[in-house]
């Protein structure tokens, strides 16, 4: 197997990199990224591509077969064209380099933001909820988009396996966007009537995605761990204070600060912030049912994980 993973020095990416290198069953691993990494392995071979670009060449001197898709800006931006560019212009790069190369399967890093955050959503959320990604949210809104071109893309070339995993919250020591930084203010200031909330380790999601590989299973699965777990708990675990504010306040609040760029107070947009107020718990029973797979941590041993590594 010849693999390319894209944002291979990202969070997720970055991870993925080092366990497949671990595996017999992959021949040779490629990397792309804007940024290089420090990461050596015999079997690895990194190029510091963008992929608002096209990546035909790439995909045909390396003889590319299996693709994991995981560039996507991932903290908010005030660009938001950029973050388009890089998320729905980066995908369709990949797609077509895919077709053009003759790849086997692809494995996309989509996420639950992709249901979107509704007072309505399903409880919890599946496989067969509608995918209602919140507009005024880029990140949750173009994680919805993209996985609506991965179906179009499935009906004109069902030769291409497709493997999409939709994790929660990932959590873990590398826990390290704009939510992760909030949290460990001393004083935290969540809305008043937040909602329980679900992780999952990021050594899960890795063995889980690494398994699909391996088994080279198709479809689309919710990654979530057992159990949830509130605010207050997340914050005094942390050791920190949280300051509870109505919705009404907090959410024009927070929209100045971001507005102002004051990011000390604020790194992310309040649209984001419905993530906190609305039900958006999914379900990984389909997932446990196909695979087989047992997870190492539940939500509330992955966030103590992270503890551990802010306490360090």
């Amino acid at each position: 197997m010849k693999v390319l993973v894209t944002g291979a020095a990202g969070y997720i990416g970055g991870r993925m990199v080092k366990a497949l290198c671990e595996k017999e069953w992959v021949e040779t691993l490629v990397g792309t990224d804007i940024q290089q990494t420090d990461f050596w392995h015999p079997k690895y071979r990194f190029h510091k591509r963008d992929i608002r670009k096209p990546l035909d060449d790439l995909f045909k001197t390396e003889e590319i077969d299996t693709v994991v898709h995981s560039a996507y800006v991932l903290p908010p931006s005030h660009n938001k064209t950029l973050m388009e560019e890089v998320n729905k212009g980066g995908t369709t790069h990949v797609l077509n380099a895919s077709v053009n190369a003759g790849v086997r399967q692809i494995l996309y890093t989509s996420s639950t933001t992709a249901y979107g955050f509704h007072p309505d959503n399903d409880q919890p959320l599946t496989e067969q909820s509608p995918l209602r990604g919140n507009d005024d949210f880029i990140y949750a809104k173009n994680k919805k988009e993209i996985e609506g071109m991965f179906k179009v893309f499935q009906l004109k070339h069902p030769d291409i396996k497709v493997s999409i995993v939709r994790p929660c919250f990932v959590v873990g020591p590398g826990f390290k966007n704009p939510m992760a930084e909030h949290l460990k203010k001393k004083i935290v200031a969540l809305p008043s009537n937040a909602k329980p909330w679900q992780f999952v380790h990021e050594d899960d999601l890795v063995d889980i995605m690494v398994l699909l590989l391996e088994k080279q299973l198709g479809g689309t699965y919710n990654v979530t761990a057992d159990g949830t777990m509130t605010f207050a708990e997340m914050v005094k675990m942390l050791g920190n204070i949280r300051i509870p504010v109505p919705w009404p306040i907090l959410f024009p609040l927070n929209n100045l600060a971001w507005f102002l760029r004051l990011s000390f107070l604020s790194k992310f947009p309040s649209p984001a912030m419905r993530l906190m107020i609305h039900p958006w718990i999914a379900s990984s029973e389909k997932l446990i049912n196909d695979t087989g797979y047992q997870f190492k941590y539940t939500t509330k041993t992955g966030f103590a994980d992270f503890v551990r590594s802010v306490k360090k």
